[in-house]
């Protein structure tokens, strides 16, 4: 019987969110596709050092140990030759990371492949394939290639969400960019009682409730975060749309403006989605950060 996706879920992740191939990528882009590959063969043996995203799959995987079957599965998807998977390959066994699976397209867009995989959540350096992803209905984002210090000890997973154009549709985000602060607070109290339109990461953010709903509250190993530029005045309609989704979010900071970036980090997020540049400039310093686009 072949083994199925459906049940899981599923991380397709690049090759150069999860490692630092950043010298690697200036390589490709200084002296072309041949000098890299053969760079890349070249080192096979050389461990590559963690990536922006390594301690969020790191530590996501941890979860797996404490079900009989595997809860969740991680899948390299990379644009590279099959050739230069060699080098990753050996680094993934290096550190230990559970990752039976990976597909290599050699340049190809990968987001016809997404589906394919039952994919839940795609995380590439990649602006296209990001967004051909986001276009097909996938919650994708572009990681922010940084190299980062290791998290505490803890190894519970902390995912942090923007709101608007993430969690939730753009359609309230919108007003305020049309007309203003005054009408988007109108329209929010007018539609109080009325659950938001999900946005890109809603289904993910249901997965992520499903797995927290095995455990005891106190002893989940993940733990979810809203931190949205919203006002306090919307509070009920972004709760009463969590209460409609049947989600448990953990913590939630409506800050009515104020910067991102030390609430982000007081979180100790694994990682933080937004859709704004603004916003994830600040916090990528200190917290691995993806970027998620508009649906085109």
């Amino acid at each position: 019987m072949a083994y199925d996706l459906q049940e899981k879920l599923v991380i397709a992740i690049s090759s150069r969110a999860l490692f630092d191939l950043e010298k690697e990528n200036k390589l490709f882009d200084k002296k072309g596709l041949k000098h890299y590959y053969d760079y890349q063969i070249a080192k096979e043996g050389k461990i590559l050092e963690p990536g922006a995203a390594f301690g969020f799959i790191q530590n996501f995987l941890e979860i797996n140990k404490q079900f009989d079957e595997k809860l969740i599965e991680v899948i390299i998807l990379s644009r590279n030759n099959a050739a230069t998977g060699l080098r990753i390959r050996r680094s993934i066994d290096h550190y230990a990371l559970d990752i039976d699976r990976a597909g290599w397209s050699a340049g190809k867009p990968l987001s016809r492949y997404l589906d394919a995989f039952s994919v839940d959540l795609f995380l590439s350096a990649h602006e296209e394939d990001v967004q051909e992803a986001i276009n097909a209905g996938i919650a994708a984002a572009r990681i922010i290639p940084k190299r980062y210090k290791k998290k505490s000890k803890d190894k519970k997973v902390r995912v942090a969400f923007d709101g608007d154009a993430v969690l939730f549709s753009d359609a309230s985000e919108k007003i305020y960019k049309k007309k203003g602060l005054d009408a988007f607070l109108k329209h929010e109290r007018k539609n109080a009682q009325k659950p938001l339109p999900e946005g890109p990461f809603a289904k993910l953010l249901k997965v992520l409730s499903q797995i927290q709903s095995q455990f005891p509250m106190e002893e989940a190993p993940l733990r979810t975060s809203l931190i949205t530029a919203r006002n306090f005045v919307t509070f009920e309609r972004v709760i009463r749309t969590f209460e409609a989704w049947g989600v448990r979010v953990d913590e939630a900071f409506f800050l009515g403006g104020v910067e991102k970036s030390k609430v982000v980090k007081a979180f100790e997020a694994d990682i933080f989605f937004d859709d704004q540049d603004v916003h994830l400039e600040g916090v990528s310093q200190k917290t691995p950060s993806a970027k998620v686009p508009y649906r085109r």
